[in-house]
């Protein structure tokens, strides 16, 4: 009865949001490629090997697509199995192609959660076992599985403040809309307890932390971040403040903290990596009003010494916090309350300032400011003056990296418990076809 009103909904709700859609992903680009794959056309899977089980993730943009790395290295070096890998976002895509590819059984867009379009790309992949990962739950999707018997893990699994309001309004729905979920990996006891409020029996939740706590960051060779830096425009013996995934609002209040550290003498390069790339346009202007120099990093390397560098690219986050000597994690100051992920930062041994809220990570960013590794910020102008008494504190930018490095290490562990989890699933689901 549900699942068909939501069928009966679902058709009409696109219609209406289409334009927005359509008016982002034109504005994003990327996303002509493969278009046919959002209606079901994903063709580029070879027919399934004898002996080799099949295992389809779904991993939305560029964040989990990272976050996947190390669970996807496992998962392909066993010759027993083969992944088929999806996503949603065309950046999501662009990383996907460039690290996984060639490893993969096959990669292509998630389809619209639509009976035909779900459907058909279910047959065509036809796995032993679905992932999805963090916030992906579709209820067309997981109805198909179901009607397969496939099993489906949601894998560091996660509600965030709003998702979770939004479904405790209609908890009584949740359970059947998503009886499909064989099993619930969260990221956080917080996360399960949510999940089993809303109606997952707690036999089927599990917390094994966050595997993106499991990230390896190489280091840099001197060799690689003395060019980087030239490349934007940066010398090599000055500070560096990044701004990592930057939302609206939060170039400005960077930006005056930058312009509070040259009023006090203190030496200073400003790092902007805007959450999305796009957003080039309006970050420009205030960054001439300012009457700083800077450059964008989309326009080649720097062509001279400059002030601020704005990295307006993808998938370079990682290696560009290597640089930084301080790091605020964007969309965090209000307006904005969810919060982009501080994990890398943390793992590279980075100070980190970050907004009061962060509600898609207060776990980990409780944790991070209890270790002494973060500080929190309430405003710009507390941004301000955390920057510049940071740059004063040597001790306490090297306490504070030390701090977050410890907290990293000891929080790891995750994706070896969450491979437990899988397969679990596919020894039982290898039984159950017997």
């Amino acid at each position: 009865m549900l699942l068909g009103i939501y069928r009966l909904l679902f058709a009409p709700a696109v219609l209406l949001l289409a334009p927005y859609y359509l008016w982002r992903m034109r504005r994003r680009g990327g996303y002509a490629k493969h278009f046919s794959d959002r209606w079901g056309g994903f063709d580029r899977v070879p027919a399934r090997r004898p002996g080799v089980r099949r295992i389809w993730i779904q991993a939305v943009s560029v964040g989990e697509m990272l976050a996947i790395g190390p669970l996807l290295e496992r998962l392909v070096a066993d010759a027993t199995l083969e992944v088929v890998l999806t996503c949603t976002t065309s950046t999501g895509m662009a990383i996907a192609e460039e690290r996984y590819a060639r490893r993969l059984a096959g990669l292509g867009y998630f389809p619209l959660d639509a009976w035909p379009f779900s459907r058909r790309t279910w047959r065509t992949i036809d796995p032993d076992l679905m992932i999805l990962t963090e916030g992906e739950r579709w209820p067309e999707h997981l109805a198909q599985a179901r009607k397969r018997n496939v099993p489906v893990l949601c894998v560091n699994a996660r509600l965030s403040d709003r998702s979770y309001r939004r479904m405790r309004r209609v908890r009584w729905a949740v359970p059947t809309l998503m009886q499909g979920i064989t099993r619930v990996v969260a990221a956080s006891t917080q996360d399960a307890a949510r999940f089993v409020e809303l109606g997952f029996e707690a036999s089927r939740v599990s917390t094994v932390g966050n595997i993106k706590l499991d990230i390896t960051v190489p280091p840099l060779e001197p060799e690689r971040r003395a060019a980087l830096l030239t490349s934007l425009g940066f010398p090599a013996d000055v500070l560096i403040l990044l701004g990592s995934s930057t939302w609206p609002g939060e170039e400005s209040a960077l930006l005056s903290a930058f312009q509070g550290l040259r009023a006090e003498g203190l030496s200073a390069r400003l790092l902007l990596v805007p959450r999305h790339a796009e957003r080039r346009g309006e970050i420009v202007p205030v960054l001439q009003a300012a009457g700083l120099t800077y450059h964008m990093r989309s326009a080649g390397p720097a062509p001279g010494p400059v002030e601020i560098a704005l990295a307006d690219t993808t998938g370079e986050l990682r290696q560009l916090t290597h640089l930084a000597d301080v790091v605020f994690v964007g969309k965090s100051l209000p307006p904005h309350h969810e919060g982009q992920t501080p994990i890398e930062a943390a793992a590279l041994g980075k100070p980190i300032l970050m907004g009061p809220e962060m509600s898609n990570f207060r776990p980990i960013a409780t944790e991070l400011t209890a270790a002494g590794a973060a500080l929190r910020i309430g405003h710009g102008d507390e941004l301000r003056s955390a920057v510049v008494q940071l740059w004063r504190d040597a001790d306490r930018r090297k306490s504070m990296a030390a701090a977050a490095q410890a907290w990293h290490r000891g929080n790891q562990g995750a994706l070896d418990r969450t491979l437990i989890v899988i397969h679990e699933e596919l020894d039982r689901s290898l039984r159950g076809a017997r």
